[in-house]
């Protein structure tokens, strides 16, 4: 098992809008593509508080590589993501890093 932090860098004014669409749409599509999600964070003291911050939980690389492929190609993705994005982009950069467990911290 291994866990994937990805970090959500969105445009100035454009939190409101990436965090509707994770809401209404991004979410539902996780857990019917079978990713196991932990709570959305948002950095209230920080460096940077245009950041949106989540983990995903996988049981092994096939599980994510076919579930970001089967979410990225789902037609309720394509439509949510076009319709957020109608006035132009909202998140500057996405970052992932894939994160292993230390043994001892699992107890």
């Amino acid at each position: 098992m291994f866990y994937e932090l990805r970090t959500y860098t969105c445009l100035p004014g454009k939190m409101p809008i990436v965090l509707k669409r994770f809401e209404t749409a991004t979410l539902g599509l996780f857990k019917k593509h079978g990713m196991k999600a932990g709570p959305l964070f948002t950095v209230a003291v920080g460096e940077d508080n245009l950041e949106i911050k989540y983990i995903l939980e996988w049981e092994s690389h096939a599980q994510r590589d076919k579930a970001w492929t089967d979410f990225r190609n789902d037609p309720d993705w394509v439509k949510a993501l076009a319709e957020s994005e109608k006035d132009g982009p909202v998140v500057a950069r996405i970052g992932n890093e894939l994160l292993m467990a230390v043994p001892f911290s699992l107890k």
